[in-house]
């Protein structure tokens, strides 16, 4: 199994679902390397212990941080479990890191059944294409 960079993120009315799926799913994300916005890496850290690289807040600029790293091909998986029924006052910063996961083919769940099948799958091995699109671009590189 290849280790993946996985973001954790989650609206505020969000974060008590995003932990339900950490402490669920805990032993598959384990064997990644973990990043989060702000609030939301707290509280997986509090309830899973999960070791877990936190950002800013995404109001904060987090959102645009994890959106760098997707830019320089350093994130693998997103799971932004979003609140579509309340309105942000940063949704321009959370249109451009979805765009960002659409532009660079990076797996996205913005919502729990989503984001269930995307760590079945990746438990399964069906995300292994993300290493090979890894080593591809590392070997155009060195061209």
């Amino acid at each position: 199994m290849i280790k993946l960079n996985i973001a954790l993120i989650a609206h505020d009315k969000k974060k008590d679902d995003i932990v339900k799926l950490s402490i669920a799913y805990q032993e598959i994300l384990k064997n990644h390397t973990l990043y989060a916005t702000g609030t939301t890496g707290e509280r997986i850290i509090e309830a899973t212990g999960l070791p877990i690289h936190r950002f800013k807040s995404g109001p904060l600029g987090g959102d645009q941080q994890i959106g760098a790293f997707i830019s320089d091909n350093k994130m693998d998986m997103v799971i932004f479990i979003r609140d579509p029924l309340t309105s942000q006052p940063h949704e321009p910063d959370i249109s451009a890191l979805l765009r960002l996961s659409d532009v660079y083919e990076i797996p996205l769940a913005t919502n729990l059944g989503t984001a269930e099948m995307l760590l079945r799958g990746l438990d399964a091995g069906f995300l292994n294409w993300r290493e090979i699109a890894k080593k591809r671009e590392r070997d155009l590189i060195d061209i």
